[in-house]
């Protein structure tokens, strides 16, 4: 098992980091929209009636790809307007921010069927390939908010660990992890920031760099990160709620050692579009 992890990481690290950081941003559009398709089909199989499902999932796949394909070549040439944008993120905010929240109380992670799957991962796809063209440090720095917190919390919630955050749905996660992991998230932003105000001006771009610099300073800069350290927790909690409504331990198989796609991107889904947003505000 440790084997085929390793060497699903590999394969994966050799796809991903030449498009993000050597590609032009289109690559990363179109390489990150496939990666999303297939988590939109591994979505609907883990809906209820399983054999429809896994047909109607290819077509939510390629109507994704179709409509992402349309992005990104209307996007060489065009600019969204303003208002747009800001209030597809802010609607996307908002529903993991209320709806996640109740959807996770009420044990109810399969509500709104293909048309909410759609959504969502069209939200976070198109905040991917958005915050790339902001920047590779914008787009890795995000990321990196998910990384750290989850990396953390683990670490935090082994060694510390007593009151169980969701024992229903996922019982090896605990309070002490979750707020492990966003202290780790914001003091981690805070040095980062620190450094690129003082000895690497290279980072100037990032996320908590760009936070501190906004009027809102470090306590700002504090709150926004430790907010979606927390979204990243719904998230992944919403997908192990969404896997034991249907049974299954992973969401898929095309991820040897890893399960699927969807699997390893939970925690991205509500974060990122927030992430896009910040940047859009503070531009």
């Amino acid at each position: 098992m440790l084997r085929q992890r390793v060497l699903t990481a590999i394969v994966l690290l050799a796809i991903l980091l030449p498009a993000i950081f050597i590609a032009p941003p289109w690559v990363w559009g179109a390489v990150s929209l496939a990666f999303l398709a297939v988590a939109a089909h591994e979505w609907v199989c883990l809906l209820p009636g399983a054999a429809r499902s896994r047909r109607r999932g290819w077509g939510l796949a390629a109507l994704l790809v179709a409509a992402g394909l349309a992005v990104l070549i209307w996007r060489q040439n065009h600019e969204w307007p303003p208002a747009v944008l800001l209030l597809l993120l802010s609607g996307l905010g908002s529903f993991w921010v209320f709806g996640g929240a109740s959807r996770l109380r009420r044990h109810e992670a399969r509500a709104g069927g293909q048309p909410l799957v759609g959504v969502l991962l069209f939200g976070c796809w198109l905040a991917l390939y958005e915050l790339r063209l902001h920047g590779t440090d914008a787009l890795v720095s995000s990321m990196a908010v998910v990384w750290i917190a989850d990396i953390a919390a683990f670490f935090v919630g082994r060694a510390f660990g007593r009151r169980k955050l969701a024992p229903s749905i996922s019982p090896g996660k605990s309070w002490e992890g979750a707020l492990g992991g966003a202290a780790a998230v914001v003091l981690t932003g805070l040095a980062v920031a620190g450094l690129a105000a003082s000895v690497w001006p290279a980072l100037g771009g990032c996320l908590p760099a760009r936070l501190v610099a906004s009027p809102g300073g470090a306590l700002a800069a504090s709150v926004v990160l430790a907010s979606l350290a927390a979204l990243s927790v719904v998230g992944d909690l919403h997908e192990s709620l969404l896997k034991r409504q249907a049974g299954v331990k992973d969401s898929g198989w095309i991820l040897p050692g890893h399960g699927g796609v969807l699997d390893r991107i939970d925690a991205l889904i509500p974060t990122m579009p927030v992430a896009l947003l910040v940047f859009e505000v503070l531009r």
